[in-house]
C-alpha cells in the first residue's frame, strides 16, 4: 500500500545524510566555474525528495558528490552521523556504496557491453560484506527479475543492445534490490525511455521505499516527476538551493521568483487558445 504524502510527512524518522556547506568549484583563478555553491540540507531516513532544476543548475554535481564519485572543493556530507568526504581507499567506498546507490539517466551507459544480464547483476554481489553461494546467487536473480517484472529465462543471457530502454533501467532497478542500500539516488531515471514506460519505473522506484524502506532522491528538471513522487523539494539554480520545502507548499506557494517562473512554464491544459 502507498502511503499518501500527509501520512508520510508524520512518520517520525532520524536524519539519514546531512549535508552542510557544500561546494564544488572546477578549475582555478580566472577559469573556476563554482558548479555547486554553499548548499546545505538534509533528508530523512525513508523520505522521497526532488532536487528540482534546469540543465547546468548542479543538480547532476550534486548527486556524484553525494554517491562520493567527485570530490567536493569544500563541506561536508554526513551519512548516519558520519562524514563521508573523509573516507579514505576503495573499500571504504565500496562499503559506502552498500548503503547508497544510484539509477542513472542513462540504463546503456551503466552497462558494459560485453556482459550478459546475468553477469552484470552477478557483479553486485561484490559489493556485500558476505558472499551468497553460487545457487543462492541464481535464486537471489531470479527473485529480483520477478520483483522488476521482468522475465529471468529470457532476458538473463542477452546484453544491453537486446535490450529496450525500459529493460535495461528495471534491470538496475533489480541490481539496486540485490544491493539493498538504505538510499537511492535516482538521476533522471525516466528522461530516456519511452512515455508507455516511465509511470511503471517511477511506480518501481516508490515501490521500493514502500516494501524496504528505502529513502530516495530524484534528480530531475520535470516538476511533474518531483511533484507526483515526493514528500519535499529542493529548488535548485545556478549551483544554489534557492527554495526547499513540501512539495505541495513549493508547487502551489513559491516564494523564490525562480521558483514562480519554473511553475509558469508548465502547460495549462484547460487554457483556451485564440488561433
Amino acid at each position: 500500500m502507498v502511503l499518501a504524502k500527509s501520512e508520510r510527512r508524520n512518520l517520525n524518522r532520524d536524519t539519514i545524510l546531512d549535508v552542510r556547506n557544500l561546494t564544488k568549484v572546477f578549475g582555478s583563478g580566472r577559469n573556476a566555474t563554482v558548479a555547486v555553491d554553499n548548499i546545505s540540507f538534509s533528508i530523512k531516513r525513508g523520505e522521497v525528495i526532488s532536487l528540482l532544476g534546469e540543465s547546468g543548475s548542479g543538480k547532476t554535481t550534486t548527486a556524484r558528490m553525494l554517491l562520493k564519485l567527485m570530490q567536493p572543493t569544500s563541506g561536508t556530507i554526513l551519512f548516519s552521523g558520519r562524514d563521508i568526504t573523509s573516507l579514505k581507499g576503495r573499500q571504504e567506498s565500496k562499503k559506502y556504496w552498500t548503503h547508497v546507490q544510484a539509477v542513472f539517466q542513462d540504463p546503456f551507459s551503466s552497462f558494459n557491453s560485453f556482459y550478459s544480464v546475468r553477469t552484470f547483476l552477478g557483479n553486485a554481489f561484490r559489493l556485500l560484506p558476505h558472499q551468497p553461494s553460487a545457487q543462492e546467487k541464481e535464486a537471489m536473480i531470479q527473485e529480483c527479475m520477478k520483483n522488476v517484472g521482468l522475465n529471468a529465462d529470457e532476458l538473463l543471457d542477452k546484453r544491453p543492445h537486446e535490450l529496450s530502454g525500459g529493460q535495461r533501467q528495471r534491470i538496475m532497478i533489480a541490481r539496486v534490490l540485490l544491493i539493498n542500500p538504505d538510499v537511492l539516488i535516482a538521476d533522471e531515471p525516466t528522461s530516456m525511455i519511452d512515455a508507455s514506460s516511465r509511470a511503471g519505473i517511477l511506480n518501481l522506484l516508490l515501490n521500493l521505499r514502500e516494501t524496504m524502506g528505502m529513502t530516495i532522491m530524484f534528480i530531475t528538471h520535470d516538476i511533474g516527476l518531483a511533484y507526483y513522487t515526493s514528500d519535499r523539494l529542493l529548488i535548485m539554480s545556478q549551483g544554489k538551493i534557492v527554495e526547499q520545502g513540501d512539495a505541495d507548499e513549493v508547487i502551489t506557494n513559491p516564494k523564490d521568483e525562480y521558483t514562480k517562473r519554473l511553475m509558469n512554464d508548465v502547460p495549462v491544459l484547460e487554457r483556451q487558445w485564440d488561433l
